[in-house]
């Protein structure tokens, strides 16, 4: 009797340890480049939403700056903390390889959300991005074009020089100013790196302005960096003469909108790639999405996602573009 009550104490326990691991919530990590990026306020939106229809813990961490290596600790502290997935905005497309490796060989799900590790995709499960990111770089030109009359010199104000997804957008900008004909009278005389910082950002503005006279476009393809040149574009009034675009909020951008200082600008929704984040890694997790080319699921608000060439996922067809007539529909 005793060893049959024995028995079936330990099945009863054994169960409801077993019932007690099925119960514990997905966690989930979103590591953005840099702090005091509002840019990451808006994906860290989309998670925490997703979070609470799911059932998992969420929870956002970034260095102080963008450098290369500065998100490598913050890996290592995740892996130390247990999470079941690693989503990161990469500060480098390689110097996260080894880290990365090493959560991944924990069994932790690794994304890349907002950016991707170009050339080094095998780092990591998937990426999720907003867009298909090779169309970013001729959109971009093609707005700048529209306003200088497609003739004249202008400059790119970027991030970091490491930053994956701006240099992926950036030598496509090239390479479209370069080959294609109707670009031809439109020179790139300068690129230059705010390092996603509104001050230096600024002060590579003002140098841009002091060192080509003749300079009638920016386009700065991150948040910081329009927000940045816009202001300074504003504060002297110029803006008849040296026109801004790039990818923006319209939160941020809103005001500068509004009073003509920049006619217009791109982006997607933030959100949505947070939103889908939280319900792909939760899915692969529990064996409801197969993480393969070729494969579809549903998502709320966001419908039928196909996941792409190496393990790609984008939340819209293509870039939004905001001027005075449609930035007040958005919110973010």
């Amino acid at each position: 009797m005793f060893k049959k009550a024995l028995v079936l104490g330990l099945a009863a326990g054994l169960a409801l340890a077993t019932t007690a691991f099925a119960a514990d919530p997905l966690k989930i990590v979103y590591i953005g480049k840099n702090t005091g990026n509002p840019y990451f306020d808006s994906i860290t939106g989309g998670f925490v939403d997703a979070c609470k229809e799911l059932g998992c813990e969420f929870e956002f961490v970034a260095p102080a700056t963008a450098e290369a290596t500065s998100q490598i600790p913050f890996i290592e502290a995740q892996i130390q903390r247990g999470v079941n997935v690693i989503g990161i905005a990469p500060n480098s497309p390689d110097a996260l390889n080894q880290v990365l490796d090493d959560a991944r060989a924990k069994g932790i799900l690794v994304l890349t959300v907002n950016g991707d590790l170009v050339g080094n995709e095998s780092h990591r499960d998937a990426t999720i991005l907003p867009v298909d990111f090779t169309k970013t770089g001729p959109n971009q030109v093609e707005l700048m074009g529209s306003m200088i009359g497609y003739k004249g010199e202008i400059a790119i104000l970027s991030a970091t020089t490491e930053a994956p997804d701006q240099n992926t957008w950036i030598a496509a900008m090239n390479d479209t100013l370069a080959n294609d004909a109707k670009y031809k009278d439109m020179k790139l005389v300068a690129t230059v790196y705010g390092d996603d910082q509104p001050e230096k950002s600024t002060t590579e503005m003002e140098a841009l302005l002091s060192n080509y006279p003749n300079l009638v476009g920016v386009i700065a393809p991150t948040t910081v960096g329009i927000a940045a040149a816009a202001q300074v574009v504003q504060s002297r009034g110029i803006a008849s003469t040296v026109h801004v675009t790039g990818l923006g909020l319209p939160s941020e951008m809103r005001d500068f909108v509004k009073d003509g200082t920049v006619s217009a600008f791109q982006l997607w929704s933030p959100y949505n790639e947070g939103w889908l984040a939280a319900h792909f890694a939760k899915g692969v997790i529990e064996g409801t999405i197969k993480n393969e080319v070729g494969a579809t699921f549903e998502v709320p608000n966001l419908g039928t996602i196909t996941i792409n060439e190496k393990n790609a996922m984008n939340t819209q067809a293509e870039l939004t573009t905001f001027t005075k007539d449609n930035i007040d529909e958005f919110n973010f």
